[in-house]
């Protein structure tokens, strides 16, 4: 096994962000233009999808062309819009005579807590996202992790930055498993050796301190005596999306093992995970032609998931709004 650098190092695959750092929102595009296997693993209870169908082994759609992650919450969704015209006018899509249909699965995440609310990724934020779109991965505050948030137990002014992350391995006999993950936990993120806290929720609203949000939960503490949990609480939603992609050939139902698989690499790193505010998914894409075992690609998933989620949480920026990992590096560093 060895280590690589991002998601793209899976042949066939490009990724594209559009960052609005004012609103504090984006969206990242995965594209696979050719046509690849799809599967979808979804175990948050508040996750927001479009055409998610597409992925199940009953559906006729066989491929996928592209799969997007947006800010925005359900707004957000019309951001795939963008990638399907980018994709149309290209001639790439599922082919129904008249015109070629791009199969684009969407998912978002709930990024209204340190933004503006009011702007959203829509479809020209999607299209330029694919426009951008290239073999060379921006990671952190970027795209669909612009306004990306963690540890929120006590709302967002106790909260740290999340982000954007990806990470590849190399396995045996020419396997090549990456993958891209957006962090936007109500959890904190370990580091998954040692299992110390690298970013979450926080002891005070100015302090750099850390506070457990699995212990404080277990000994009772609930968000809801932090405020209320109503559609208006902004730091009441969240979500941490997941890809993984490799080169190796799989059916639907085989590459869904993978992404079941992969998925436990979450609950590593982030703790708590899948609570009743996260709307937690991973997607799988089979974009190559080598035999593989499923559970060799699931393992190796899960390692680049863990990988994705450290790069996403520690190339994060704060813009000033809430603390990034990297300003608790620079303060311990000057102490």
């Amino acid at each position: 096994m060895k280590r690589l650098n991002a998601i793209t190092d899976v042949q066939g695959i490009k990724v594209g962000h559009a960052s609005d750092f004012k609103a504090l929102t984006g969206c990242t595009v995965i594209l696979c233009e050719e046509g690849a296997v799809g599967a979808v693993d979804i175990r948050g209870t508040a996750a927001g999808t479009r055409q998610i169908d597409a992925l199940t082994h009953l559906h006729l759609v066989e491929k996928i062309h592209a799969i997007l992650l947006a800010g925005g919450s359900a707004f957000g969704l019309d951001a795939a819009g963008g990638v399907m015209a980018y994709l149309e006018e290209r001639g790439k899509g599922f082919d129904v005579v008249k015109t070629k249909i791009p199969i684009v699965p969407t998912a978002v995440i709930f990024d209204f807590g340190i933004g503006d609310f009011r702007v959203r990724p829509d479809r020209e934020m999607g299209y330029q996202a694919c426009l951008s779109a290239s073999k060379k991965v921006e990671e952190g505050s970027v795209g669909v992790g612009t306004g990306a948030s963690v540890g929120k137990l006590f709302g967002i002014e106790r909260a740290m930055k999340g982000g954007v992350g990806t990470s590849s391995l190399q396995g045996p006999k020419g396997l090549m498993v990456g993958a891209l993950v957006v962090v936007n936990a109500f959890g904190d993120v370990l580091d998954s050796h040692s299992k110390e806290i690298l970013v979450g929720a926080r002891k005070f609203k100015k302090s750099f301190q850390l506070v457990n949000s699995s212990k404080s939960m277990r000994q009772g503490v609930t968000r809801k005596q932090f405020g209320t949990v109503a559609p208006s609480d902004s730091t009441a939603f969240n979500t941490t999306l997941g890809v993984i992609a490799t080169n190796a050939n799989f059916t639907k139902k085989e590459l869904h093992q993978v992404a079941q698989m992969a998925h436990s690499g979450l609950a590593k790193v982030i703790s708590p995970l899948h609570t009743t505010f996260d709307g937690d998914l991973i997607f799988a894409l089979s974009y190559g032609k080598k035999k593989a075992d499923v559970n060799t690609i699931g393992l190796l998933g899960e390692v680049a998931l863990i990988e994705s989620v450290r790069r996403a949480v520690t190339k994060a920026k704060g813009f000033g709004l809430i603390p990034a990992y990297q300003d608790i590096k620079e303060k311990n560093s000057s102490e």
